[in-house]
């Protein structure tokens, strides 16, 4: 893929986060707490906007406007392709787990990226509603929104105080799009659990959403019309689609080809045009229309269970950690540095992850 020429990335996510607040509030318009809520986020992240410009204006430093955060190191299933087991984040026996910082710590960490313009943090793990005292903690942390990235099945009449009290706390449900395809991966009756979270939540008028596993099997289907609007029939607000990277052996076939994701951003972009209630990401795939992949700091970064400032959740390397270096030391990582230099969220790759597909050279680049 090759650099868009003139191209301003800052102007590119900027514009799609004012787009992304800007529906939000048009689908919230309905309930006056939610619609209160998108309102004041909206005038929170025009002023964190200006808190990027300066910073980069003062100190020639681009902050992105969003994090991905490993909070959770143990998750309750044990699905098929775990980038969070195959990496190390997530495991059962405590010995085997990376150390996790404190809810304080990410509280901190939390409290000076919405001081440095950061709008988003993903919330990922393992499963993150096993750390509730790390989301309880960071949810006061009022002027970033928190996609959380969960199973589902945890998710339960006590959980809905939570939700209601928090709304800068967003759940993302993840599904594979059908009830057989779900529990294959998953395990046994996740997709019908799932299915009642989702219902719980609609009960609530909750904004919420979901994240969907995307395969050589399952892509066609959870872009038809019929799921989709099936996934607005359930109350869902946003859909996060997420190319399947291999780090499994012997599952290569189910990533997508370069012929697969050019079919999937045609359809996609259908969707968006028929169905301009839901609010549409895809992963890695709309890399294309910002320039390049967002990883190392160009858009966002991984910070690890222990605090590790990764370049993404699926290149697991890092020579800075934002407990030593703070956040904004963190951004100035050497191997972001070298990444970005070599031109290497651009480098060939057959779908998925760049960097993953590129993991020796990203190594090397930690000498």
């Amino acid at each position: 893929m090759e650099e868009k020429k003139n191209f301003d990335l800052a102007e590119y996510m900027n514009n799609g986060i004012r787009n992304f607040m800007a529906k939000a509030y048009k689908n919230v318009l309905s309930n006056p707490r939610e619609a209160r809520f998108a309102f004041k986020m909206q005038r929170s992240f025009e002023k964190s906007e200006k808190r990027r410009r300066k910073i980069k204006e003062t100190e020639n430093l681009d902050v992105p406007p969003f994090l991905i955060s490993s909070i959770a190191t143990t998750c309750n299933l044990h699905c098929k392709g775990c980038y969070a087991r195959s990496n190390g984040i997530a495991n059962d026996e405590a010995d085997g787990r990376k150390p996790s910082l404190t809810p304080e710590q990410w509280h901190g960490i939390f409290t000076e990226a919405a001081e440095l313009g950061v709008n988003f943090s993903l919330l990922a793990g393992g499963e993150p509603l096993m750390r509730r005292d790390i989301l309880e903690k960071v949810a006061t942390v009022g002027d970033m929104i928190f996609p959380v990235f969960t199973n589902g099945t945890l998710i339960g009449s006590s959980q809905m105080a939570f939700w209601r009290d928090h709304l800068n706390m967003i759940p993302i449900i993840s599904i594979e799009g059908t009830a057989m395809g779900t529990d294959q991966r998953r395990g046994q009756g996740v997709f019908k659990r799932a299915m009642q979270a989702m219902e719980a939540l609609a009960a609530e008028d909750l904004f919420f959403g979901t994240s969907i596993t995307v395969t050589t099997e399952n892509y066609r289907f959870v872009t038809s019309s019929e799921f989709i609007a099936r996934l607005i029939e359930l109350g869902c607000k946003i859909v996060f689609y997420v190319e399947y990277v291999p780090t499994e052996s012997g599952t290569e076939h189910l990533a997508l080809s370069d012929e697969h994701v050019r079919e999937m951003e045609d359809l996609l972009e259908q969707r968006r045009t028929a169905f301009p209630e839901l609010i549409f990401f895809s992963f890695p795939g709309d890399e294309k229309e910002s320039g390049g992949c967002l990883a190392s700091g160009r858009g966002f970064f991984h910070i690890g269970p222990d605090g590790s400032a990764e370049p993404c959740p699926f290149s697991p390397f890092s020579d800075s950690n934002v407990i030593d270096l703070g956040l904004k030391g963190a951004m100035q990582s050497p191997l972001f540095k070298r990444i970005r230099a070599a031109n290497a969220l651009n480098w060939e790759h057959t779908g998925g992850c760049t960097l993953f597909e590129h993991q020796d050279e990203v190594k090397q680049m930690l000498a």
